[in-house]
């Protein structure tokens, strides 16, 4: 059986030149501004415009570009060589929101391929409408239009999945050992921030970024562990979920703790990481006194990640001997999340 596994991540620029139709691209996606066309039309055009120049500098410090695709890129060859001594013939796609290669040319490869099956797994653990849920639903679009109809099974999240907490455990504990020569450390979960308004309409995203943190803090069994979630990346005049990860930057030098930081909802470096926490947020720990800035790397190709997602095909295909890992929701009727967030898209309570 041929099956083709589908890697949603976000995209991102490849070229200084790239950077302005980027932004247009996620400001014009009604997921992200969601007023009627031809206003959202207007105002990601005034948006991208207006914040190319800071985006453009941003990038500047890694390259003039993002290293998203290159690092997906590996991911998803890295997914594909677990299947390679298995009864099925799998081949993993790459498809981006907002910039290249998106769902209309990955959708036409994929029919090219002519899958028995396909499996759309995003690349985000944590589902939301604005990121999985928008990045599926251009995919069935683009399917149709490409006529590709193979059956198709969906993992929406896998904000607990096993392999997911063990690999994200892996690499913080080094770095609280690291920062406890500075004193007692705290360890802060920063996820990308949403506006309140996107959680209070039914999103799971706030409560399964703290189920991850929850769970990852379990596994590192440390007694006594100072944690807590965090949100970055705060953009416009909305009001968005707290606390915010630099307020607690400066909470912690006020406190006089060491910090660890984990990407925690980011499974490969981007602009986010490697200049947003890096750079900026270092900074502001060096201003705020903070006597040992540590910041965890995404998890990226690590080994227990991969076999993760691996662990998370085979259940979406009905094919893992073990059983379906608790951490994960794929269609197959498995829901994680209180019936309060109406907005999640399993269909049932498991």
């Amino acid at each position: 059986m041929r099956i083709a596994v589908v890697l949603f991540n976000l995209g991102g620029p490849d070229s200084p030149a790239a950077v302005q139709p980027f932004l247009f691209n996620l400001f014009n996606d009604p997921a992200i501004i969601s007023v009627p066309t031809p206003f959202r039309w207007l105002l990601a055009k005034l948006i991208s415009t207006r914040r190319a120049p800071v985006a453009r500098e941003i990038y500047g410090h890694i390259g003039g570009k993002s290293p998203l695709l290159e690092l997906t890129d590996a991911q998803a060859s890295a997914l594909q060589a677990r299947f390679s001594d298995g009864p099925d013939e799998v081949r993993t796609f790459v498809c981006m929101r907002y910039w290249h290669p998106m769902s209309d040319d990955v959708a036409r490869a994929v029919g090219e391929y002519k899958p028995d099956r396909i499996v759309l797994l995003p690349l985000y653990p944590q589902y939301s409408t604005t990121t999985s849920g928008s990045s599926i639903k251009d995919w069935h679009r683009a399917a149709r239009t490409a006529g590709v109809h193979a059956p198709t099974v969906e993992v929406c999240c896998y904000p607990m999945q096993s392999g997911f907490v063990e690999a994200q455990a892996a690499l913080i504990r080094p770095r609280i050992e690291a920062a406890s020569a500075q004193g007692k450390p705290r360890v802060l979960f920063s996820a990308h921030g949403l506006p309140k308004k996107v959680i209070a309409s039914g999103d799971p995203y706030q409560w399964q970024v703290e189920r991850t943190a929850a769970a990852v803090v379990d596994k590192l069994a440390i007694p006594g562990l100072d944690w807590l979630v965090c949100y970055q990346s705060r953009v416009g005049p909305l009001e968005w979920i707290g606390p915010s990860t630099d307020d607690e930057i400066k909470r912690g030098g006020a406190d006089g703790v060491p910090l660890v930081v984990v990407p925690i909802a980011f499974v490969s470096e981007h602009s986010e990481t490697l200049v947003e926490l890096d750079i900026e947020y270092k900074h502001l720990a060096t201003e705020n006194g903070v006597t040992c800035y540590e910041r965890v790397p995404a998890v990226g190709t690590a080994a227990a990640f991969i076999d993760g997602l691996a662990m998370t095909v085979r259940s979406a295909l009905g094919r893992d001997t073990l059983g379906r890992d608790a951490g994960t929701a794929p269609d197959s009727g498995g829901r994680l999340c209180p019936a309060e967030f109406g907005r999640c898209p399993c269909r049932a309570a498991a």
